[in-house]
């Protein structure tokens, strides 16, 4: 989900709680907090020698004691509103958003799907995975075995 569908959502439902779903349909318990809003920029090398820049916008989701406490979406759009205003997310370019909990590790859930109810918008969110960025050069497939790729990524092939 991009910045600005989930602001334009958190605005169009500003009187509703937002919820969020883990992966394995777990729900983060209702009285979370957003107790941070963060522009992730992150620059790498693949282990082919190609460099990569990603970007995302990440919202930390807080669980604490004061089981009480819902947040309306309306009142976490000013918060986005917010960060756009001090500069902490920049808008030009819409970033995928991305949460990040702590579920016995902390862990960024990209956002797959939403659902609005009676009860707010939900917001399901999936996991992520690792991936070799540079299959041609460190993953050839190989006759000896049988056409399929080896499983390291730093082989013969790799400067890992």
């Amino acid at each position: 989900m991009k910045l600005t569908q989930f602001a334009e959502l958190l605005t169009a439902h500003s009187d509703k709680p937002f919820a969020l779903v883990l992966p394995n349909s777990d729900a983060v318990p209702t009285w979370f907090h957003i107790t941070e809003v963060a522009h992730v920029q992150k620059r790498f090398i693949d282990c082919g020698g190609k460099i990569h820049h990603d970007q995302t916008c990440q919202l930390q989701a807080f669980v604490w004691s004061d089981t009480d406490h819902r947040l309306l979406a309306g009142k976490m759009a000013g918060v986005l509103e917010q960060a756009v205003k001090r500069g902490i997310v920049p808008t030009e370019q819409d970033l995928d958003i991305e949460f990040e909990y702590e579920d016995r590790v902390i862990s960024q859930y990209p956002v797959d799907r939403f659902e609005i109810t009676d009860n707010g918008v939900v917001l399901f969110l999936v996991l992520k995975h690792t991936d070799c960025l540079a299959k041609e050069v460190c993953l050839p497939v190989l006759p000896m075995l049988g056409g399929r790729a080896p499983v390291s990524c730093c082989g013969p092939a790799c400067d890992c």
